[in-house]
């Protein structure tokens, strides 16, 4: 499938912004990329797609590499002190440079102390392009992007390292503006006025937006364009979604099976013993995109369907004793392994959900979705909290981090309880070694103890009627908020503006049809014209959340797209993982 949304916009701002525009015709040229760089390059684009526009090699500037002193190389590289010395270091040696030229490309843009340096340096003889294509964030799904910068967490959260937060802050607000400035939009400015830090961060991204607004003024002067928002909001203003036990696909695998870097494994039934499969989850398997979003209870029932469809439309009949038994099929079919194996890793994967939702999940599940939304499937206010919780806390079976997630949802539920409560807890569950995790939950502004942090009011919810499934009735907070802000009904006071969008619908100058640009061709990022909304949580996003932003792009019809990024995606366990360390300095 051809990369769709942000992920296509980046894609061809790297292939048309780079590297086709140093491209000359039969000249092969080397690839150079740092960490940075190399992380956002492979999220947008195939190495076959590099490959075709005359690049031979792609290398890792932090590597010892051979010398190539008859070829240019290009240098997609991020602005820090390592790659930048990486860089005049290639062009030290006398009498042969590593290369024979260099057209250098940042990232973002890149402080004057470095910027010196290079100056200075032998380099400078041989730069024939010096750039900055403000890309400084990994598109990580067509409407998700992330900055990568899991450790961020720590330093917003723990007193350990809160004299660094003045210097990340400023680093992720440029990085915001730069997500700005690649989809063409400049945003109001808005943030959830109960935290300080997104009041400085928002003050911050507006800035820096202005910067890049004079660079470019054409930024955000599409039609429509004036309603663009961009909302910053913190973790601990939903501390529920990242606990709950999610049963859609997506967040409920990266919650029970080890998928890493986006990467699942599992086994295949061969010919004597098995074989372990890799098969990375994205956005070109478009079978994984159909289910994603989808409950579990739906996913095996939707694969079957379409796994069915897909054997009747090349005229091969299956009935319902086969159809679970791919092998059966791929023997008749062997020319359409590909297709075929994608319906086995999905059935796969939802069969691997289900075992451990079977074993150990479920029985929390109720539990979990009574107490977050404080009331029981007849809609009924809980009475007795402490009966639900107790058989759960005292069950040897149930592990610790289970545990964690069911006691800080009671927390949750009470709005805090008192220190001897939260003693007796601990001990029942017999947590004591990880109980330094709900303590620090109230680093986020959360009161674990009652009336530690004052005023603490939770959100209000609107109410929702839709059929959903008993074990999923909890909807992400920042779905209403989403919702309020596209109608225009977000409280002014609660989510205050940095700025209002200065932009009138009628500010972008007349272009004439004859005598203008219809001939050029549209680029990604134009061809979304209406308003978008764009999110940022400090602090990581969850599944669900990232479900919710396309669920209600979905429900506008496409009149607006929304946006969700963040340092990084959470699942619980590294939340809790993270939540772990704030009380200890950072190693």
């Amino acid at each position: 499938m051809a990369p769709s949304g942000l992920k296509a916009v980046v894609g061809e701002k790297i292939l048309s912004g780079v590297i086709k525009s140093v491209k000359k015709d039969g000249e092969w040229k080397v690839l150079i990329v740092d960490h940075t760089s190399m992380r956002i390059l492979s999220s947008c684009c195939k190495m076959s797609d590099i490959m075709a526009e005359g690049i031979t090699i792609v290398e890792d500037i932090t590597k010892r590499r051979e010398p190539i002193p008859s070829l240019e190389a290009i240098y997609l590289i991020s602005p820090t002190e390592k790659s930048v010395r990486a860089l005049i270091n290639d062009f030290r040696e006398v009498p042969t440079f590593t290369y024979k030229a260099a057209h250098v490309f940042f990232t973002d843009s890149c402080p004057d102390a470095l910027f010196a340096e290079v100056g200075r340096s032998k380099v400078t003889k041989v730069i024939k392009t010096l750039k900055e294509i403000n890309v400084a964030f990994i598109p990580y799904e067509s409407q998700v992007y992330s900055l990568d910068a899991p450790e961020t967490f720590h330093c917003f959260f723990s007193s350990h390292r809160s004299s660094e937060k003045g210097k990340i802050m400023e680093i992720l607000a440029e990085q915001i503006a730069t997500l700005c400035a690649t989809v063409k939009e400049y945003p109001a400015v808005r943030y959830r006025k109960a935290s300080e830090d997104t009041c400085t961060l928002a003050q911050l991204v507006h800035e820096k937006l202005i910067a890049h607004k004079a660079d470019n003024p054409r930024m955000g002067e599409e039609p429509d364009k004036a309603r663009s928002q961009l909302l910053i909001v913190d973790r601990g203003y939903d501390p529920v979604s990242p606990i709950l036990h999610e049963l859609t696909l997506q967040a409920m695998a990266y919650d029970l099976v080890n998928i890493e870097q986006d990467i699942y494994r599992y086994e295949t039934p061969g010919i004597g013993d098995s074989k372990e499969k890799e098969v990375l989850l994205d956005e070109d398997d478009d079978l994984w995109m159909q289910l994603r979003h989808m409950h579990i209870a739906d996913v095996t029932k939707k694969v079957t369907e379409l796994l069915k469809n897909f054997c009747e439309s090349k005229r091969m009949t299956t009935d319902k004793a086969n159809i679970k038994d791919l092998s059966q099929i791929l023997k008749k079919m062997p020319q359409y392994q590909k297709e075929l194996s994608k319906y086995s890793t999905h059935l796969h994967l939802a069969e691997d959900c289900m075992k451990v939702f079977k074993a150990t999940v479920e029985k929390l599940c109720a539990v979990e979705q009574d107490l977050a939304m404080g009331t029981d499937v007849e809609g009924e206010k809980i009475k007795d909290p402490m009966k639900l919780i107790v058989p759960v806390l005292l069950d040897s079976a149930v592990s610790p981090y289970n545990k964690i997630r069911i006691i800080l949802l009671y927390i949750y539920y009470m709005n805090g309880i008192k220190e001897e409560s939260l003693s007796k807890l601990i001990q029942h569950a017999n947590i004591q070694n990880d109980s330094n995790i709900i303590k620090n939950l109230q680093n986020l502004g959360f009161p674990v103890i009652h009336g530690s942090l004052g005023g603490y009011s939770k959100p209000e919810r609107k109410a929702r009627v839709q059929e959903t499934y008993q074990l999923s009735r909890w909807t992400p907070i920042l779905k209403d908020v989403i919702e309020d802000a596209i109608e225009d009904k977000l409280d002014r006071k609660l989510w205050p503006f940095i700025s209002e969008n200065v932009t009138t619908i009628n500010a972008a100058p007349a272009v004439s049809a004859r005598f203008g640009n219809w001939h050029k061709p549209k680029t990604a990022a134009e061809y979304r014209t209406g308003p978008r909304l764009i999110l940022f949580i400090i602090g990581g996003m969850t599944f669900s959340e990232v479900r919710c932003s396309y669920e209600v792009t979905k429900a506008t019809d496409g009149k607006w797209e929304v946006l969700i990024g963040s340092s990084h995606v959470i699942t619980p366990d590294s939340f809790l993982d993270d939540l772990k360390k704030l009380d200890q300095p950072l190693q």
